[in-house]
């Protein structure tokens, strides 16, 4: 199955095949900064299973690795960890084309969640999910 998604002005674009590693939701302070918005919801896929078009630009800035986006519209599109990285990027259920996909399956840094958001019924974890942690 393929999932296609972009930024807001068409000039990036992806397609993601076959299932996810990992679904999450993301409180953190960075995932809020860069988002403007109370979470981040992404979902995990081997790097090898994403298929870019046009040219997006990579930001630096982001803890432990690397923001990718368009550099017309500045919608951030993923997320890849620094240098040659661990071979997995990590989409922005945001920029996907349709809603419903994915549902997540853990969510980290709940200690930022804002107080008037309910815990989804997963795993939750204060800070990171521990490395290489199944969810």
């Amino acid at each position: 199955m393929e999932r296609q998604g972009g930024c807001a002005c068409g000039a990036v674009r992806y397609v993601a095949e076959g299932g996810p590693l990992r679904v999450g939701l993301c409180h953190c302070l960075t995932c809020r900064k860069r988002h403007g918005a109370p979470f981040n919801a992404f979902a995990a896929f081997q790097s090898d299973r994403v298929r870019i078009e046009g040219r997006p630009s990579i930001w630096t800035g982001a803890e432990h690795g690397l923001i990718h986006g368009c550099a017309v519209c500045g919608s951030p599109l993923f997320w890849t960890a620094e240098g040659e990285g661990d071979g997995e990027i990590e989409i922005h259920l945001g920029g996907l084309d349709e809603v419903g996909q994915f549902t997540p399956q853990y969510e980290v840094w709940v200690k930022r969640r804002e107080p008037w958001l309910p815990p989804l019924n997963v795993p939750q974890y204060v800070e990171n999910r521990p490395a290489g942690m199944a969810t």
